[in-house]
């Protein structure tokens, strides 16, 4: 799951560079994404993680999820080093070391229960949620450059924290039927749609950091305080504070390492950029040579 996630943060984000910016709520930009190949594999990664991610929410708590969802970003800087070549500082060995430990203490400290069930009032709190992140969405993407990041990422991680709230019980049917029948189900669906709508438009924004850095934060703290409170997420008796430890070595290595990411990844991206106008430059000059100009010949 984290290894899923940790590809698709890099091809996407690749891909979003690459897609002319979107200062409206379109979701038209999910399409011309889709048109990179690039943004395919990182969705179909994405999507990989999410499943795992489900059944791995059937029987535990979502702050141990979440967090292990935002620890892609390590798996992205490892990615970095082993195939786009970037350099690895003394700091982000030590965030890496520092992320590894905060997940081992929250799965030390989690421990395995079944959801409760969301009642009608659950439903109609997720429903009104996906309209009022769709609503700041529409206002928000008219912000430009890091506020217009932090703001999207924002209201994309607050749209997958939902999705995961609604995956917690959603993950306890017990028939196909009854998984299809969920009323959960649609509400996780549609959330997700916005969720990746809003971090693609946060992306184009110019700052990955403060993009993966918002959406982590405000997608893991709330699934996890309301999993706690209303979804029956338990953690081991004597342990509490190893959780609350764990969770915030999680969330501060994460934004670290975002810091640390960024600009080597939008260095790789300008080459990837590069390497077209470099061969249509030397296409154009053998071109030159092979057909001179009249005028050059005359003189």
């Amino acid at each position: 799951m984290i290894v899923a996630y940790g590809f698709a943060n890099l091809l996407q984000s690749v891909a979003a560079a690459r897609t002319t910016v979107h200062h409206t709520f379109d979701p038209g930009l999910l399409l011309r994404l889709a048109g990179h190949r690039t943004y395919l594999v990182g969705l179909f990664c994405q999507v990989t993680g999410f499943v795992l991610a489900f059944l791995a929410r059937r029987d535990l708590p979502l702050f141990l999820v979440q967090a292990s969802v935002a620890a892609g970003l390590g798996v992205t800087a490892v990615i970095g080093v082993v195939v786009l070549k970037w350099r690895l500082p003394a700091a982000e060995i030590a965030l890496l070391a520092l992320l590894f430990g905060g997940i081992t203490a929250l799965v030390l400290a989690a421990r395995p229960a079944p959801s409760r069930q969301l009642g009608t009032a659950g439903l109609v709190g997720l429903a009104v949620a996906v309209v009022v992140i769709s609503v700041l969405g529409f206002f928000a993407v008219r912000l430009r450059g890091a506020p217009g990041s932090v703001a999207l990422g924002s209201l994309a991680g607050m749209a997958f924290s939902a999705a995961a709230v609604a995956a917690r019980p959603l993950a306890s049917a017990d028939t196909a039927e009854a998984f299809v029948r969920d009323p959960l189900l649609y509400l996780l669906v549609a959330h997700s749609v916005v969720g990746q709508l809003l971090l693609g438009l946060a992306m184009q924004r110019g700052s990955t950091t403060a993009a993966v850095a918002a959406m982590d934060a405000a997608g893991a703290v709330p699934a996890a305080i309301i999993g706690l409170l209303l979804l029956n997420d338990r953690i081991w008796p004597g342990r509490e504070w190893l959780a609350g430890l764990g969770f915030l070595a999680t969330l501060v290595s994460v934004v670290g390492l975002t810091r640390y990411a960024e600009p080597q990844h939008h260095h790789a991206v300008a080459r990837e950029r590069e390497r077209p106008m470099i061969t249509a430059g030397a296409t154009a000059r053998a071109g030159r040579r092979a057909f001179p100009n009249p005028a050059d010949r005359a003189g």
